[in-house]
């Protein structure tokens, strides 16, 4: 088992955290209108999975603000918000913030992405909502670029995400 930290305070992360190289795991979750929404959905296409604990905190809305700006100037890829939170709170998010390159999709109905993204937030105040974490997916559905955000207050390494991106 992996573990983060919230405010330097342990956090445990159960499941299998992608290694790059590997084959994404395959997923469904759920989209802004209660549909299903899989990772073939996004076949042929990079996908940029931002995957955060809720909308409704300081850092996970700003990486939603900012990997809505950078998704912009990425040809062929999508960016895909992934949460815990319902889709209805995540539409709400984006609509109010002005975010329309982005998609949001939540595990509520999908828990098991969690353990299969190895992002299963199981200790703490936290626990049931996914790790901070950075996926990067490649046109044949290969792993690129993970990190798992050792802190949860902290934000991703964008650069990092966005250099996977352009190699």
């Amino acid at each position: 088992m992996q573990s983060v930290t919230r405010g330097g305070v342990p956090v445990e992360v159960g499941g299998d955290f992608p290694v790059v190289g590997e084959t994404a795991p395959a997923f469904t979750l759920t989209g802004g209108e209660l549909e299903g929404v899989s990772l073939s959905d996004f076949a042929g296409r990079r996908k940029v999975l931002n995957i955060i604990p809720s909308v409704d905190t300081r850092t996970c809305a700003m990486s939603t603000r900012k990997f809505n700006e950078y998704a912009s100037g990425l040809d062929n890829t999508a960016v895909l918000i992934v949460s815990a939170d319902l889709p209805f709170a995540q539409s709400r998010f984006c609509g109010a913030e002005g975010l329309d390159r982005v998609v949001t999709l939540s595990c509520f109905r999908h828990p098991e992405f969690r353990e299969h993204y190895g992002v299963a937030l199981q200790s703490g105040v936290m626990a049931g909502l996914c790790a901070r974490a950075v996926i990067v997916i490649d046109e044949q559905d290969k792993v690129v670029h993970a990190e798992l955000v050792s802190e949860i207050k902290n934000e991703p390494d964008y650069d990092a995400a966005l250099d996977a991106l352009k190699a």
